[in-house]
């Protein structure tokens, strides 16, 4: 009988920059992923460090939400808490964007953690957009980041540049990721881009949101764990 592989996909709980921005998640960068991932039958639990409702960055919402999206949201309605899930339960761990990661995933030792099990045990590990920040604290257990000697890509300095909000974010995920040691693979702003490499599947914007979904999918399809 086959095991269904499962999917954890975390989400932010951070929903205001200041008193003049508000963030959270970027819809797309999870309805996306998680409609591809459900529809090729794997099992996917949502997870926050909060739990509860996930906030959903209103600039990520034009007009009315597209109906195919609508489970996604309803889903988004009751995340889990991130710190009582068995992470071992799990093939892969997924990270959507919206500048909310910036300020609560980024700086989330438990989760550095988390990301040091799945990249020891060699399960596949995705991130698209500002989900990138998710891996910045995260070390290996020889002392080296996560991402070093790794190709990635994320939203791009001259992208954080054309959203206004360049000066608020604690970093930009370009410039960090390079600190870090990544070798940083960029596309035009707004351009298609999705690097794989090995377990390790990074999307540039929410423009790759359904190629990062697919590549997800492909890595998993072919995967061993």
């Amino acid at each position: 009988m086959t095991v269904q592989k499962k999917i954890l996909m975390i989400v932010t709980s951070f929903d205001q920059i200041d008193e003049h921005h508000s963030t959270g998640l970027w819809l797309e960068e999870f309805a996306v992923p998680y409609l591809e991932f459900c529809a090729a039958e794997y099992g996917v639990t949502v997870a926050s460090p909060r739990g509860g409702a996930a906030p959903i960055d209103a600039q990520s919402v034009s007009g009315n939400i597209p109906n195919q999206w609508q489970e996604a949201v309803s889903i988004l309605n009751n995340t889990e808490i991130l710190y009582e899930m068995n992470v071992e339960d799990y093939d892969a761990v997924i990270f959507p964007g919206g500048h909310g990661p910036m300020f609560d995933l980024a700086k989330d030792e438990q989760l550095a953690r988390l990301l040091q099990y799945f990249a020891a045990a060699g399960k596949v590990i995705g991130a698209v957009c500002h989900g990138p920040a998710a891996l910045v604290r995260a070390i290996m257990p020889d002392g080296r980041p996560l991402v070093a000697g790794k190709k990635v890509t994320a939203f791009t300095n001259e992208e954080e540049q054309m959203t206004h909000l360049n000066t608020l974010v604690p970093f930009t995920l370009e410039t960090k990721l390079k600190e870090l040691g990544a070798e940083f693979l960029k596309n035009e702003p707004w351009a298609n881009n999705v690097v794989i490499d090995e377990n390790l599947i990074t999307g540039q914007n929410r423009q790759s949101s359904f190629d990062f979904a697919k590549a997800v999918l492909a890595i998993l399809a072919n995967k061993v764990l």
